[in-house]
């Protein structure tokens, strides 16, 4: 049975992990016969208060991803390529505030030590990436070098960021995905548009099943 590992960067998209992103993403990996695990960044931050959108208290990104993982998730730093066969990024404004600061300085950004290292040997292995919403500038960070082909959806100023990074960006509607089978990277936009919770669903669902075929 294949094994996919899942980072996550929280539980609620203004400061962590879009739930529906990433349950969507745990369930189509169950759906499609995976294995998988979470892991998350052991690390405080600051949370914000979904209702009132203000800051709450401070929190620990780990112990809010058990709450999508139904208790069993593990820390970022015992992440192994070899114990898996492909790696996925649901996206959530923690993605680029605990896994980089790209909300803060864009193309310009710092990835997480361990995030970063993920990333590589994933990509050095020959083995997929799934990034969603804006998780694929993670990606775009550490491999646009490599000419890598990706999608945020086609909001112009985080496109202009991402280009910067070496990457090459491809507008894609919400229900679909970029799929570089050269470099086998599997994107798509999710919530980096007004969507509809199914449309997100689909735009994942069919990601997902092209990334288990490549694993």
């Amino acid at each position: 049975m294949k094994k996919v590992a899942v980072i996550l960067s929280g539980s609620g998209f203004k400061d962590g992990s879009e739930i529906t992103e990433a349950i969507s993403s745990l369930i189509n990996l169950s759906q499609l016969g995976v294995n998988y695990q979470c892991f998350a960044p052991d690390m405080a931050f600051t949370s914000i208060d979904h209702l009132n959108d203000r800051d709450g208290e401070t929190r620990n990104v780990l112990t809010e991803c058990a709450r999508i993982s139904r208790g069993d998730c593990k820390d970022l730093k015992t992440l192994k390529a070899e114990d898996f066969d492909a790696l996925v990024f649901p996206g959530g404004y923690g993605a680029a505030k605990h896994l980089s600061d790209w909300a803060l300085k864009g193309s310009a950004c710092t990835v997480n030590p361990d995030v970063e290292k993920a990333v590589q040997n994933f990509f050095k292995s020959g083995k997929p990436i799934g990034a969603i919403c804006i998780a694929p500038v993670i990606i775009a960070k550490v491999l646009g070098k490599n000419k890598i082909s990706l999608t945020i959806g086609d909001d112009k100023e985080t496109v202009a960021e991402i280009k910067k990074t070496g990457a090459v960006h491809e507008n894609c509607p919400v229900t679909e995905y970029i799929s570089d089978r050269e470099h086998k990277i599997l994107t798509t936009p999710a919530y980096m548009y007004n969507a509809k919770p199914h449309q997100v669903f689909l735009g994942i669902s069919k990601m997902l099943k092209e990334l288990v075929e490549m694993a």
